[in-house]
Formats: structure tokens, C-alpha cells, sequence
């Protein structure tokens, strides 16, 4: 945990994506693994293969969904991540930012129940 006792985005992360697993036997999601400290070099690299910034966090393809998480108290949308938000949204995918890992499952409780 953080000094101020909200938890980092990487535990979010972590806690959803342990409960999508176990929710949703079958669907897939995956991390887009833009975030991080890197080295010079390594950022290049990384652009040179096809990082973007701003892409959201997660994915699921099924449902053509993208996840971008945020800490619940803090955290902020870069432009370039309201950019690919609107981007993917004009495609016909589903894009959510989340307050944190409860609220993340409550918009994804919302996708699987008009799926159903």
C-alpha cells in the first residue's frame, strides 16, 4: 500500500484481474503493458515495436472491452489516453476507466449482463 493508504494501480490491477479469472472461466483478458519505468533504450525499443502511450490498461476481446485503471482516490486520464478512449469507442469497443478494482468489476458486471 501506498504511504496514504490507497492502494497502487498495480495492486487494482492485480486484485481485478485475479477476480475476472475466477468470475469468467473461458474469457480472456490481458494487460497492455505500457506503464513502467524503462531506460531510454528500452522506451525507444519498446516504441519502435508498436508501444503506444495511452492505450488502455486491459483487454478483453470477447467483449471488445478495454479497461484503463485508476487508483480509487487520485489518478488522472492523460490526453493521450482520452485520445485512444475515443478512438477505440469509435470502432464499436467498450471503453472504462475505474476507480479502482470494485469499481472496475461493477462496469464489467454491467458488459457480461448485456451480453447475457
Amino acid at each position: 500500500m501506498a504511504k496514504n493508504d490507497t492502494p497502487t494501480e498495480h495492486f487494482e490491477q492485480r486484485e481485478l484481474v485475479k477476480w475476472f479469472r475466477q468470475t469468467y472461466h473461458g474469457v480472456r483478458i490481458l494487460a497492455i503493458p505500457n506503464g513502467g519505468a524503462r531506460s531510454i533504450s528500452t522506451a525507444a525499443r519498446l516504441k519502435a515495436e508498436g508501444v503506444c502511450s495511452g492505450v488502455p490498461d486491459l483487454f478483453i476481446p470477447a467483449w471488445k472491452t478495454w479497461i484503463e485503471m485508476k487508483r480509487q482516490k487520485g489518478g488522472t486520464v492523460s490526453q493521450e489516453q482520452k485520445d485512444w478512449a475515443l478512438y477505440l469507442q469509435g470502432m464499436g469497443h467498450k471503453v472504462f476507466i475505474c476507480k479502482g478494482a470494485e469499481d472496475a468489476k461493477n462496469q464489467i458486471r454491467g458488459v457480461n449482463n448485456e451480453e447475457t
